[in-house]
């Protein structure tokens, strides 16, 4: 048997099908669909749905959804943007006029259009076998009867409850008897049950046309949010071409912008002309290319990143093996940069859900979904059973920047789905949930598991950096050239390297993402599964 030094848990391998969550409750509701006769994309919109429900404080029916889907039939990978937009009534004179220099972080004004839900049926159309009422059954089941708050949920509850409690609706939704539930206590939310009732049994139009859409507006209404009726009737999902770069004979896929997932193809054209396996995994030599590899690439995240729809992105160019080399000839083999330009700090924030699950017919779903800061705004519009996400705080207010913030705009998105092909067949889905923390989580993922030839699992039990911050000081906590924060499998020998650099290093800060994979064994045809040690959820098969 071979030495996982990292592996927290064995991976899990099975023949017909796969699921990998952030709760274990949302994979078996997965793997029940799927024996159902269900396809990937059935388990995956009713894993999402309980997340809704189980996971509130990182995804919901108020947020939005990416998904990269395999369809075994035409060997094909289909690449889904359900992501929302701006309210019409929204616009830089707007907050101008109410003496605003930054979007705030909470309330009505970063709210965007849901996006999640026309996702869900977009899915469905192309790619589901079952009907809606099944696939939802067992989130409104869970949703009416309750189910036990799992252990890191109940925390990031807890804090989310304290910032956003004195918000519309909030505390009757998500603080029964006015606290946030602890570990193991039964939550319900009966508001959720009839709506997803509702979506299942009436459709899209419900949610964006119909009953639903007349309770939100009137709610926004009320509460100064600028969503109208049109904003929602005007929404729409929007298929999409996958993008993607080969890294040593794997070909990485990611969805182009208004996400950041080319961030992480960016990072990977830079590494390639390295040995990094020479350099041993996690060492100060590793350690520090990829950090800088970072940086580079972040300052074009900040430049250029914003819906295509509005803005000219060179995604292309961006990509190219000419422009990598480029900026590879920037990084400093003995020293850290100091001068690159600000991000946006704000980036750094962000609660998701990723979850990923394979069927018996061979199809894969990568799929990542969000409310963006937690709980989102924090609005919950009346009896309706969830929060409003708060993705428009991440437009910019520049007037010259591609991503400023304008009517019916998509905002720049952190949550990004991936998957990696290789000979042209399917190797793995994967995602790393987390804020700014996801470019650099996929990267890391993939050199344990191509550099390093790490199992699924120890790829993502093996220790990570988390880099934060730009070249410019931004009050106290930030410093030239950033922080990276290490966490304790590090060794010292590699923290003294990345110092004697110039990095500033922090221990164990937090935010080093949520991981799951599945890999397909072609030859074995098998699949493998791995869930993140740093969260609850976990992989299961039959």
């Amino acid at each position: 048997m071979s030495s996982l030094p990292f592996a927290t848990r064995s991976e899990v391998i099975a023949r017909h099908g796969m699921a990998a969550t952030s709760q274990p409750l949302a994979t078996q509701v997965a793997i029940d669909v799927l024996k159902q006769g269900g396809s990937a994309v059935d388990a995956a919109i009713a894993a999402n749905a309980a997340l809704g429900l189980m996971e509130p404080t990182g995804a919901g029916i108020g947020g939005d959804l990416f998904a990269i889907v395999w369809d075994a039939k035409t060997k094909k990978l289909y690449g889904l943007n359900a992501s929302g937009r701006s309210p019409y009534a929204m616009s830089l004179q707007v907050l101008k006029e109410r003496g605003l220099t930054s979007i705030p972080s909470h309330g009505p004004l970063p709210v965007t259009v849901p996006g999640c839900v026309d996702g869900w049926f977009e899915l469905h159309k192309k790619f589901g076998r079952l009907p809606m009422t099944a696939i939802l059954a067992p989130a409104i089941r869970y949703a009416n009867e309750g189910f036990p708050v799992s252990e890191v949920i109940a925390y990031y509850w807890h804090g989310g409850g304290r910032a956003l409690r004195d918000q519309p609706n909030f505390a009757a939704t998500f603080l029964p008897g006015g606290k946030s539930p602890k570990k193991g206590e039964i939550f319900k939310n009966p508001d959720l049950a009839r709506t997803l009732d509702i979506i299942a049994r009436e459709g899209t139009d419900a949610f964006y046309r119909g009953q639903l859409t007349e309770t939100m507006v009137s709610f926004s209404v009320r509460v100064g949010c600028l969503l109208s009726a049109k904003d929602f009737a005007d929404h729409t999902s929007t298929w999409v071409e996958p993008v993607s770069t080969n890294y040593r004979g794997y070909d990485v896929w990611e969805l182009p912008p208004n996400g950041q997932g080319i961030a992480a193809l960016q990072m990977l054209n830079i590494l390639e002309a390295y040995d990094l396996t020479s350099m041993g995994h996690n060492s100060a030599d590793y350690l520090h290319r990829l950090i800088e590899a970072k940086k580079l690439v972040y300052e074009d995240r900040a430049r250029f990143y914003a819906d295509m729809d509005f803005a000219d992105v060179p995604v292309a160019q961006l990509l190219s093996k000419e422009y990598a080399e480029q900026r590879r000839s920037l990084i400093n083999a003995r020293r850290a940069a100091r001068e690159i330009d600000p991000g946006d700090p704000r980036l750094e924030h962000g609660d998701t859900v990723y979850l990923t699950v394979a069927d018996e017919q061979r199809n894969m779903v990568s799929l990542i979904q969000s409310n963006y800061r937690g709980f989102g705004s924090g609005l919950v519009p009346d009896g309706l059973g969830f929060s409003f996400q708060d993705r428009g705080e991440l437009f910019s207010l520049d007037p010259e920047h591609p991503n400023v913030l304008e009517p019916h705009k998509r905002p720049f998105h952190t949550i990004i789905p991936a998957f990696v092909t290789k000979d042209g067949k399917p190797w793995m889905s994967f995602g790393v949930m987390g804020g700014d923390m996801q470019p650099q989580g996929h990267v890391q993922i993939l050199c344990n598991l191509i550099d390093f030839g790490m199992g699924v699992q120890e790829a993502g039990d093996a220790a990570r950096f988390h880099h934060q911050g730009s070249s410019e000081p931004t009050g106290s906590r930030m410093t030239r050239g950033g922080r990276v924060a290490l966490e304790s499998g590090i060794s010292m020998e590699a923290k003294r390297g990345l110092r004697q650099r110039g990095h500033v290093v922090s221990f164990d800060s937090g935010g080093f993402g949520g991981y799951q994979a599945i890999r397909y064994d072609a030859k074995r045809d098998v699949y493998i599964g791995a869930s993140e040690s740093r969260k609850d959820g976990h992989a299961a098969g039959y």
